[in-house]
């Protein structure tokens, strides 16, 4: 078996083929789940609102400190800075990187007024290996108060989260499904 098979993997299975709530595991852990409002799509692109099928790394973890405790975990930690965004224009040079704000291209603020991005999972979709318009920032983060759909990631309760977290160790991949 490859390295990377044996490494941990975070379940995320959508409730129906279509659907935009589903589950999250690891271990005997399970929590519900929101997924894109697409639903999960193998063949991910910018904007189509889906979640992307297959096996993703979890490159860092992003926390905002005004608002919660450094999350404890075995992947890399950093603070969000009120500077810090997300280019989502798949024809700019930083697409699907982390930028500063205010930025000439599109791009997401990651220090934002409601409390979804009070802790978020850099997801490697499309992060390391570039292509471009194949979709951008597929964050794990926090949920609203409905489990309502994301633009393409995976968000569940924040002490849901920060559960997975703790016991995610490094190496851990998310598994879409």
């Amino acid at each position: 078996m490859s390295k990377r098979r044996d490494r941990p993997v975070i379940r995320v299975n959508a409730l129906r083929q279509s659907d935009c709530q589903g589950h999250i595991g690891l271990g005997k852990l399970t929590f519900r789940c929101a997924l894109g409002r697409s639903g999960i799509r193998a063949l991910k692109r910018e904007g189509d609102g889906a979640s992307p099928k297959g096996r993703h790394g979890l490159l860092t973890v992003l926390y905002r400190p005004d608002r919660v405790a450094r999350p404890r975990t075995a992947l890399p930690v950093r603070a969000i800075r009120r500077t810090d965004g997300w280019c989502d224009a798949s024809t700019d040079r930083n697409y699907n990187r982390p930028v500063r704000m205010p930025y000439p291209a599109s791009a997401e603020e990651l220090w934002r007024s409601d409390d979804l991005y009070d802790i978020v999972v850099v997801v490697d979709h499309n992060v390391r290996c570039r292509g471009r318009g194949r979709g951008s920032a597929i964050f794990m983060h926090v949920a609203d108060r409905n489990y309502g759909p994301t633009a393409g990631c995976v968000a569940l309760r924040r002490l849901h989260l920060q559960r997975l977290l703790a016991l995610a160790p490094r190496g851990a991949r998310l598994a879409i499904r």
